[in-house]
C-alpha cells in the first residue's frame, strides 16, 4: 500500500471470515484473482443492445440522455424534490438523537459535518452534486490532505470524472479440502486513474488494460454509487438505465412521424403522357421535353429581390411523369392525395408514457395540460406517493457521501476510532428539508382523524379504556412524549392557574320521541 498514491488510514488487522462466495458489493469493482487456484485477471462489462461495452460508454450515454427534453424535465423534478434550498433553513442537518455520544463528541461531529458541507460547497452546488449522482449513478472525489500534518483532516475534495477512475479488488481463492469447497477472500483494494478514460472496445479486460494509470489508495477516494448493478454484478448502473430502450423507441417513432408527414403531406400530380409509337429513346426524350415545358417555376430570391425561373427535376415530393403507348388512354393528369392520418399521434403518446414510467416521475407532472392542485391528501394519486418514497430512497443512498467524508474527518482528527465510527454509523440520520406539500397534508389529516377518534371515545374513558391506553393507542404518544407533555402542562398551570384543566361537560342525553 505504501507504493500507492494517496493516504491510508491504518486499521487493526482483522481476519476476514472465510466463505465460498464473494461479497455482494454494489461498487462495480473489477475483480482480479491474485492467487490461489487460478491466476490471471478477468472482467465483464455491460453490453446494452450492442452499444455500450465499458463503464465510460454507459456514463456518456446517460449524459446524452440528459439532453433529451422529456428526460431533462424528469431529472429536474427529481432533483428539485430531493434538494430543497431555503433562505432560512439548512438544506440538510445531522441528527444524532439515536446515538449515545457525549455532548462534547456530538458537538465535534456536528462541526465536522458542517466542514464536510463546506468542502462540498453544498449550499451553492447541492443541485449539481445530486444531479451528477442521479445521472451518472456514482460520485467520486479525491480527498486531499496535508501529508505532513494529517490531523488537520481533509483540506479539499476534488471531483473526479467517474469515466477515468476504476476500482480494483484483488481476491484469493483457496481450496478447503475438509469442506470440499473453494474459499474466497479479499486480499487488496485500490483504484486506477487513467486520464484517457477506460474505453476499451472489447467485452473482456486484460491485466494490462486495468493496470494502466496511477494506482491510488482506497482511503484517498470518496465514492458513492446508486446501488443499482447489472445482472452479473460487475457494473454500476444509473436509475436512467431502464429508460434507455423507451427513449430510443420514442426517438425513432418521432423521427418516423416527421418523415411520414413530410413525404405524405403535400398533394402531387401524376402526368400520363401519350408517346404513341415512338421508339424508346425518342419516347424518353419527348417525356423529358414535356417535363421541362411544364416544370417552369418562378422563384423569389429574398437576397436580391429578383424573380427567376428555377427549373428543377422531379423529386419524391413533386409530380410524377408516366409514359403511355397507343391502345391505352391518352394524355391524362390526376392527383395523388396526401396522407389521411397525419394527426394521429397515439403511438407516440404510448411510448412517451412508457418513458415517463421508466423515469419514475408521475405522468401528471410531465403533462403540461395538467394543472397543479393542492388538494386533500386522499385526492393525491398513488404515483405521487410512490414518487415521494423514491425520493427518500435516493436521499438515503446519497447520504452515504456524508458518511464517507465524516468517517475520514473524524478518524484523521482523532475524534474517534474506526471501530467507534462503525458502532454509531447506522444510528446517524440526515434530515433533508422537505418541500412536499403532501407530507404536510398527510400529517394534518392523521392528527385530525386521531382527534375525531378521541372525541368519539371520550365518554368511555375511565369505564372501558384508561387515559394511558388512549394516549398510547389513539394519540400514538410514546412514554417520552407523555412525560414531556405532562411536564409542559404542569408548568403552564403553575404559571397561569386560570388555565387549569377543567373536565369536559357531560354528554347530553338524546331526547326520546314516543310514537303513539
Amino acid at each position: 500500500m505504501a507504493t500507492l498514491f494517496g493516504f491510508e488510514i491504518k486499521r487493526k488487522d482483522e481476519q476476514e471470515l472465510k466463505s465460498f462466495v464473494e461479497k455482494d458489493l454494489d461498487d462495480g469493482a473489477l475483480t482480479v484473482n491474485s492467487g490461489g487456484i487460478a491466476g490471471g485477471a478477468y472482467g465483464t462489462f455491460l453490453d446494452i443492445e450492442g452499444t455500450a461495452k465499458t463503464e465510460g460508454e454507459i456514463i456518456t450515454k446517460y449524459r446524452q440522455m440528459e439532453m433529451h427534453p422529456e428526460v431533462s424535465r424528469a431529472i429536474d423534478d427529481i432533483v428539485n424534490d430531493a434538494i430543497v434550498v431555503s433562505d432560512t433553513d439548512k438544506v440538510v442537518e445531522l441528527n444524532l438523537d439515536d446515538t449515545k455520544l457525549s455532548d462534547n463528541i456530538k458537538k465535534r461531529v456536528v462541526e465536522e459535518f458542517e466542514e464536510a458541507l463546506r468542502l462540498l460547497d453544498f449550499s451553492n452546488r447541492g443541485y449539481e452534486t445530486f444531479q451528477r449522482f442521479y445521472v451518472d449513478g456514482r460520485l467520486k472525489y479525491h480527498a486531499i490532505i496535508d501529508e505532513k500534518n494529517p490531523k488537520l483532516g481533509i483540506k479539499e475534495l476534488r471531483y473526479i470524472d467517474p469515466r477515468k477512475l476504476r476500482k480494483i479488488r484483488e481476491i484469493t481463492k483457496t481450496k478447503d479440502n475438509n469442506a470440499d469447497a473453494t474459499l474466497v477472500q479479499t486480499k487488496n483494494e485500490y483504484y486506477i486513474f487513467n486520464d484517457k478514460t477506460f474505453a476499451t472496445k472489447s467485452s473482456s479486460v486484460s491485466t494490462t488494460d486495468t493496470t494502466k494509470g496511477i494506482r491510488i489508495a482506497k482511503d484517498s477516494i470518496i465514492e458513492v454509487t446508486s446501488g443499482v448493478v447489472n445482472e452479473t454484478n460487475t457494473l454500476v448502473l444509473s436509475h436512467l438505465n431502464k429508460a434507455i430502450k423507451p427513449l430510443n423507441q420514442l426517438r425513432m417513432l418521432e423521427d418516423a412521424a416527421v418523415i411520414y408527414r413530410l413525404a405524405r403531406a403535400p398533394e402531387r400530380r401524376i402526368f400520363y403522357i401519350d408517346v404513341g409509337n415512338l421508339p424508346k429513346l425518342k419516347a424518353e426524350q419527348y417525356l423529358r421535353d414535356m417535363m421541362t415545358k411544364h416544370k417552369n417555376r418562378l422563384v423569389y430570391d429574398a437576397a436580391t429581390g429578383d424573380i427567376r425561373d428555377d427549373r428543377k427535376h422531379m423529386t419524391m415530393l413533386e409530380d410524377f411523369w408516366m409514359p403511355r403507348r397507343n391502345g391505352e388512354k391518352g394524355t391524362e393528369i390526376t392527383t395523388l392525395p396526401g396522407g389521411a392520418n397525419l394527426g394521429e399521434m397515439d403511438d407516440v403518446l404510448y411510448f412517451q408514457k412508457n418513458l415517463y414510467k421508466a423515469l419514475n416521475v408521475p405522468i401528471t407532472r410531465m403533462e403540461s395540460e395538467t394543472g397543479f392542485s393542492l388538494g386533500r391528501s386522499n385526492e393525491i394519486s398513488r404515483d405521487e406517493v410512490k414518487f415521494s418514497k423514491f425520493i427518500r430512497r435516493l436521499r438515503a443512498r446519497f447520504s452515504m457521501l456524508f458518511d464517507e467524508i465524516l468517517e475520514k474527518q473524524l478518524v484523521l482528527k482523532n475524534v474517534m476510532t474506526i471501530e467507534e465510527w462503525k458502532e454509531i454509523k447506522n444510528k446517524i440520520r440526515y434530515d433533508f428539508q422537505e418541500d412536499n406539500h403532501f407530507e404536510e397534508l398527510k400529517e394534518q389529516e392523521i392528527l385530525t382523524q386521531r382527534l375525531q377518534t378521541l372525541q368519539a371515545i371520550n365518554d368511555y374513558v375511565g369505564v372501558y379504556y384508561s387515559k394511558k391506553w388512549v394516549r398510547k393507542n389513539i394519540l400514538q404518544q410514546t412514554d417520552e412524549d407523555i412525560e414531556e407533555i405532562d411536564e409542559d402542562i404542569q408548568e403552564e398551570q403553575d404559571t397561569n392557574p386560570e388555565l387549569e384543566d377543567t373536565p369536559p361537560p357531560p354528554p347530553q342525553p338524546t331526547p326520546v320521541k314516543i310514537v303513539k
